[in-house]
């Protein structure tokens, strides 16, 4: 299926099997993530952290505190996305396709 994959086409990823390495992890979450609905809810989240930033002062000098980052997308079991291909996609992809199924959209 990865053959069939071309340039600036729409590909449905679909996870069916969780990584052990953390590396493969990230990657799933970082292909998750150019989703729209995990684009518009991290969107969403980074909104919050910026808002909720608070300063405090630390040796005489401003200091901020800032909210960790957390993403939608955990890269488990059944998590889903439709994605555009591109160059970096498809190696991505690649290096995950053993725990992922993808589809044509």
């Amino acid at each position: 299926m990865m053959d069939d994959i071309t340039l600036g086409s729409q590909v449905q990823i679909k996870v069916v099997k969780t990584p052990r390495k953390v590396a493969a992890v990230k990657t799933l979450v970082r292909l998750l993530s150019k989703d729209d609905v995990f684009r518009t809810e991290n969107n969403r989240i980074h909104r919050l952290r910026k808002t909720h930033n608070r300063v405090k002062q630390r040796g005489g000098r401003p200091w901020t505190v800032r909210m960790v980052k957390l993403t939608s997308a955990r890269g488990e079991v059944g998590e889903s996305g439709t994605i555009t291909a591109t160059t970096d996609v498809i190696n991505d992809l690649r290096s995950v396709a053993r725990f992922i199924e993808v589809a044509p959209a």
